[in-house]
């Protein structure tokens, strides 16, 4: 449980710091197409290997999104869009434990067996994409 200390300096501060960061990465993966832009790191296992690591297309699944493009972000990184929902689901308990400490839904939705599941959701998408080439 965090102390209520924490737990008000992190909804006053850290709270905010952490959406503004999102809002500048939004604009920034909005903008700018990682495609077309040397501003964007490519990925050194793609690089090094010939072969795509999960996060392969992430970057620009993102920007695909952003601009409503389901089928291109499918296109680009398939386990990333599937993954959403789950990655938002952590983000929105883990924020709601802090404003409510006394809830807790974590144990559930990152138990060891979600967790080794997802290990194993990653795996088969790494070996597929490989694979069979998408």
């Amino acid at each position: 449980m965090i102390p209520p200390a924490h737990r008000r300096r992190w909804l006053l501060f850290g709270l905010p710091l952490l959406m503004a960061l999102l809002a500048v990465l939004i604009i920034v993966y909005y903008r700018v197409s990682p495609s077309s832009s040397i501003f964007f790191p490519k990925c050194p296992f793609l690089l090094l290997t010939g072969m795509k690591c999960p996060g392969c297309g992430s970057q620009r699944a993102v920007h695909a999104l952003l601009h409503a493009d389901v089928a291109s972000a499918f296109a680009h990184n398939a386990l990333l869009v599937v993954s959403l929902p789950y990655v938002a689901l952590l983000i929105f308990v883990r924020i709601y434990n802090i404003i409510r400490p006394g809830a807790s839904l974590l144990p559930s939705i990152q138990s060891p067996f979600a967790i080794r599941a997802y290990f194993l959701l990653v795996l088969i998408f790494w070996i597929t994409r490989n694979v069979f080439g998408f």
